[in-house]
């Protein structure tokens, strides 16, 4: 059976920060919040303490849907 630790690893895991999605694409906060007020950045999560998450599947679904576009 997996340990507390290891289930909380595998959650933070699956989901992505902002700090580390702005580092993947090479953009500022300000530039991932800016596409966010319009609509055009992955779908994010709110956690109970107000910071964003990104799931990792929605993240890579975004991604791939911006390469069809290009």
């Amino acid at each position: 059976m997996p340990s507390a630790d290891e289930i909380r690893g595998f959650r933070e895991g699956d989901k992505l920060s902002i700090v580390e999605v702005c580092a993947d694409l090479g953009i500022s906060r300000r530039t991932f919040y800016e596409w966010r007020m319009k609509n055009r950045a992955p779908r994010c999560i709110t956690l109970p303490n107000g910071s964003l998450r990104i799931r990792r599947s929605e993240y890579q679904r975004w991604l791939a849907s911006r390469e069809e576009a290009a």
